[in-house]
């Protein structure tokens, strides 16, 4: 009897520490990805423009596309192409085939609840979200939030008006496959500062 109580201790210690590594790992790796993300959105580099003056061609997947500016919350995360298992280790990810910042339409951009997306949790009707890409500057509003079922896809749909929705799973402090999803909707306000083909949005 005793050595099963021994065993068991030995085992839930180690499953204790393998959940600790795999939390530090997890924070490591989503740490060192905004790191990667920030130094390749601040170089400069060439607009992708096709020929002839053609539109710029869309984002490779990997490639850090905007940087997002939650000013109450006081967060800045760099937000990349794509929204494999990959990717959502570096940072938020933007939904391929949805909007672009800025521009018309749904722009979808999901997140890791236990680490890049963890501040929505305190997220608030009427913040502002700044969304800066190498087009410009463009400023959201939070209109509201709720909490769905992953099989509700509306928050992804197209859409004619210019609007965000942030996603990321729910509950935020639950252990395991969280069983729902938390969702940010916000509208385009403006744009604070805009190129020539960033979309069209209006200074507020």
């Amino acid at each position: 009897m005793i050595g099963v109580k021994r065993f068991a201790s030995y085992l839930l210690i180690g499953a204790g520490a393998f959940l600790l590594f795999r939390g530090a790992q997890e924070y490591l790796e989503s740490r060192w990805g905004q790191s990667a993300a920030g130094r390749q959105f601040e170089t400069p580099e060439a607009p992708a423009v096709g020929e002839q003056g053609e539109p710029p061609s869309p984002p490779r997947d990997g490639e850090t596309v905007a940087k997002l500016v939650i000013p109450r919350l006081e967060t800045q995360l760099y937000v990349i192409e794509g929204d494999d298992t990959k990717d959502l280790r570096r940072g938020p990810g933007h939904l391929p085939g949805t909007a672009m910042p800025g521009g018309k339409g749904n722009c979808v951009i999901a997140g890791h609840r236990d680490t890049h997306f963890r501040v929505l949790k305190d997220i608030q009707k009427g913040d502002d979200i700044v969304l800066e890409t190498r087009d410009g500057e463009f400023l959201y509003r939070v209109k509201s939030t709720q909490i769905v079922p992953p099989q509700n896809t509306e928050p992804i749909q197209p859409t004619h008006e210019a609007v965000l929705n942030l996603i990321t799973c729910y509950p935020f402090y639950y252990v395991g496959n969280a069983p729902k999803r938390f969702i940010v909707k916000a509208e385009l306000a403006g744009a604070l500062e805009a190129s020539l083909h960033a979309g069209g949005a209006n200074t507020p």
